[in-house]
């Protein structure tokens, strides 16, 4: 199954959830769970079991509302694999000028990773639609705020400890996106089945962008 990344439904709720090393299962009722909260746009990383057959089965449950994109994209060969599965996005942790190519020939934006100004700009000038600042935390909004100065041209994503609480302080340094992993899709809370709470920590974080946008 192939398809357009939605960006009118991911610019109204601009917040990508990431679901790394869960089995299909899990993975399914965790989407079911947050899209249900509001959740519009999630990521299937790379390194998760079976994660191209996710890609593809979430896609055929999901797809009329939510985008449905891989992660942890490294190589070429990962990416064409992703979009044939199904992925309308691909974020990837580098900055690999082939990987940016093969997903702008296949009209798929590419989400890619960066965090010194030079990477930032470079990812830009080879097509990233986004630029994905990680691990955001480590810097905090602080830093995306004096990225922003340069570069008020380049659309930041930050990604890697983005919590409901942090979430309006990178909006306010200007981040137009957000990564949302651990804090969203606990692994604890994803192992307990507690798929209540998985619905409720998204609706906190969708009424936390809300709040700012």
């Amino acid at each position: 199954m192939t398809g357009l990344f939605d960006w009118e439904r991911f610019q109204k709720l601009p917040l990508v959830g990431i679901l790394r090393g869960f089995d299909l299962a899990a993975s399914q009722q965790a989407v079911r769970s947050a899209a249900a909260g509001g959740l519009t746009t999630v990521e299937i990383t790379l390194n998760s079991p079976a994660a191209t057959s996710q890609i593809e089965r979430l896609r055929h449950e999901f797809g009329d509302r939510v985008n449905v994109g891989a992660g942890t994209v490294c190589t070429v060969e990962d990416a064409r694999l992703a979009i044939q599965c199904g992925a309308t996005f691909i974020v990837t942790p580098i900055v690999d000028g082939d990987v940016i190519q093969v997903c702008r020939d296949a009209d798929v934006p590419a989400f890619v990773g960066a965090m010194t100004p030079s990477e930032v700009f470079q990812a830009w000038k080879l097509g990233a639609a986004i630029v994905k600042i990680f691990p955001a935390d480590a810097l905090g909004p602080t830093y995306l705020q004096s990225l922003r100065g340069p570069l008020p041209q380049i659309s930041l994503m930050p990604t890697g400890g983005v919590t409901v609480e942090s979430l309006a302080s990178f909006h306010r340094a200007g981040a137009i996106a957000f990564g949302i992993g651990g804090p969203l899709f606990d692994a604890q809370r994803i192992a307990a089945q507690d798929w209540d709470w998985i619905q409720e920590q998204t609706t906190r974080f969708v009424a936390a962008y809300r709040a700012v946008a």
